[in-house]
């Protein structure tokens, strides 16, 4: 066997900052690729733009359309105050995926909560089974957009 040689702090740092500029490269190339057609990526960046966003936009939205109103939030908080003709399906009860299993898929819904956060849960699942739904984000959100509330 030869002598040994020491490696010098400095090329190791030239080493690591080589195969970080490798690793970003192809992180880079990985992310610019697409197995979809130019007219499949359109179609997409159409359907996200044509999606308001959570909260006030999409309550709107939802309002312009006639929106079946679904308010997820526990039955004490929809007792508290509610939107009006809102249905009651709470996203942290057990039966939550048996109730929205139920829903009928020709109808646009829009979901609320207290802060957004249980709306946009909500909202996944609802369209993971198939549901259209805009997430209206907070009642405050819903209300500023000119849904009318309940006591």
């Amino acid at each position: 066997m030869g002598p040994q040689r020491s490696t010098s702090p400095r090329t190791v740092r030239r080493v690591v900052g080589a195969m970080a500029v490798v690793a970003a490269g192809l992180l880079v190339a990985a992310g610019c690729s697409s197995s979809s057609s130019g007219a499949d990526a359109a179609s997409v960046a159409e359907s996200e733009a044509a999606t308001p966003a959570a909260g006030e936009a999409s309550a709107r939205a939802a309002l312009d359309q006639g929106a079946t109103v679904v308010d997820v939030r526990t039955p004490e908080e929809f007792a508290a105050g509610h939107i009006e003709g809102a249905a009651l399906i709470d996203v942290q009860d057990p039966s939550f995926a048996d109730e929205i299993a139920g829903l009928d898929d020709s109808v646009t819904y829009v979901v609320y909560c207290r802060s957004g956060n249980r709306s946009a849960a909500a909202a996944a699942q609802m369209e993971a089974v198939g549901l259209t739904v805009l997430d209206g984000g907070a009642l405050e959100d819903m209300t500023a957009a000119g849904w009318p509330t309940a006591a």
